[in-house]
């Protein structure tokens, strides 16, 4: 399996690169998603495009009976984050997003990883089934919870991904809910200077509801993050607004807390509108939640990854890693990219991410690789000109061949699933899962 892990390489490096230079964002997938889809069935996959009400999701199946185990795969990049593969600020002409996520690579590990499980099951006779979810918008989108609604994850025994990083590890960690949307302010132009008494500024109210998210800050509970971006201010200064809109994130590790600081937020908006003499309308877009660990899986991740040593950086990476840690405030050794983290489960990461869903009705884990220069920041422009460099592709190629041999040796151990489905009947205990998303169907225009 790893000599045809290796073979693939290559191949991988240039799946990887194309959605890199496409830089599709969330539901805009096209390309990207028929890319990914393309290299599946090559392999001998069944694919089913454009479940769940989005166009760009896809199920890719290979293998029958015996366990099924899924392996998730993104590909959304990030508006704004364009980026050459060089070791300074440098936007790519006519490119507005960029895979400052390192999602091009996310995808491409993911499918190179689920091919050679494939060949692996047909090799050996190993009844079982493989899976590939082909998941957009990951980026505010929640394109899983989707996945997950409309019942895609019932029959999985495990779900393994992983993620571009600055390091190696398959700790296990909490991480945080989110909600978010979209206030709209509509209020009446007028001349700012002739006649402002007759005009009534949507930007106001987007000030005013600002202000009270400022102060709201400091009473709610421990631990809370709140977000937000004018994502329309309005035109000309000389124009009293007649339209303006903030975008807003509320995150915590709790769902039940994202509900009732949301449930505040919506409340100081009404508010503000009130005061101004405007009127707010508001648009969900996401909703997920936290990740729940498991064990057992983690485990097996983790000694996968151990035996493959962390990434090995050849000459030409080792350059542009010291060049991009050239740019960085504080840089670890570099050393850090051929070692494995200590493993742990528990603790919190403060990112959010649309696994939360999946892991909540199905047993799930995950891991990390070096795909970036030690010390570098996700959704940062180093990120995204690592995402599409040979150091990129390394770390991928890290990523796959963990994956596989975690995959293959839990179709060997199947008691390794039952202790992993023991695990996550415990911790998700009796609580009934919810999900924080307040759509019927997916924001298919949220990144217009």
């Amino acid at each position: 399996m790893h000599a045809a892990l290796d073979a693939y390489a290559p191949r991988l490096a240039e799946v990887a690169d194309d959605l890199w230079r496409w830089a599709e964002v969330g539901y805009r997938e096209t390309r990207s998603s028929q890319r990914l889809q393309a290299e599946l069935r090559d392999a001998g996959f069944e694919v089913e495009a454009g479940v769940a009400g989005m166009p760009t999701a896809f199920v890719a199946r290979a293998g029958r009976g015996g366990p099924v185990i899924a392996l998730l795969a993104e590909m959304d990049a990030l508006p704004g984050a364009s980026q050459a593969v060089a070791a300074e600020p440098r936007r790519v002409d006519g490119q507005a997003a960029g895979h400052a996520c390192g999602h091009n690579l996310f995808g491409a590990g993911t499918v190179a990883a689920a091919r050679a499980i494939r060949q692996w099951l047909l090799d050996t006779g190993t009844p079982g089934e493989v899976r590939v979810y082909g998941a957009p918008a990951e980026e505010g989108g929640a394109g899983k919870v989707y996945l997950v609604r409309a019942g895609l994850f019932d029959d999985v025994d495990a779900v393994l991904h992983w993620h571009p990083a600055d390091a190696n590890s398959a700790a296990q960690s909490a991480s945080m809910a989110n909600v978010s949307g979209r206030f709209r302010f509509e209020g009446v132009a007028s001349h700012a200077s002739i006649s402002p008494e007759r005009g009534r500024s949507a930007l106001d109210g987007v000030e005013a509801l600002n202000h009270m998210a400022n102060l709201l800050r400091e009473h709610v509970p421990e631990g809370t993050r709140i977000h937000y971006t004018i994502s329309d201010g309005g035109g000309a200064p000389n124009v009293v607004p007649a339209a303006a809109e903030a975008y807003y994130y509320v995150r915590h590790p709790d769902p039940a807390v994202v509900r009732e600081v949301f449930a505040r937020l919506q409340r100081a908006a009404e508010g503000a509108a009130l005061g101004t003499g405007t009127r707010v309308s508001y648009t969900p877009v996401g909703g997920v939640y936290g990740l729940l660990p498991n064990d057992a899986l983690g485990r097996v991740l983790d000694a996968a990854l151990r035996a493959g040593g962390g990434v090995a950086l050849g000459a030409e990476e080792q350059g542009f890693a010291r060049a991009l840690q050239g740019t960085l405030e504080r840089a670890p050794p570099l050393a850090q990219a051929g070692a494995v983290a200590d493993y742990a489960v528990g603790g919190l990461s403060h990112a959010s991410t649309d696994v939360g869903d999946v892991s909540w009705n199905a047993p799930t884990a995950g891991l990390s690789t070096a795909t970036w220069a030690p010390g570098t920041s996700a959704h940062s422009w180093q990120a995204t000109a690592a995402s599409g460099h040979a150091l990129g592709h390394r770390g991928a190629q890290a990523a796959a061949r963990a994956l596989a041999d975690a995959a293959t040796r839990l179709y060997r151990e199947p008691a390794l699933l039952a202790q992993a489905r023991r695990e996550f009947e415990q911790r998700r205990g009796a609580a009934a899962y919810r999900p924080l998303l307040e759509r019927d169907s997916p924001p298919l225009d949220y990144r217009d």
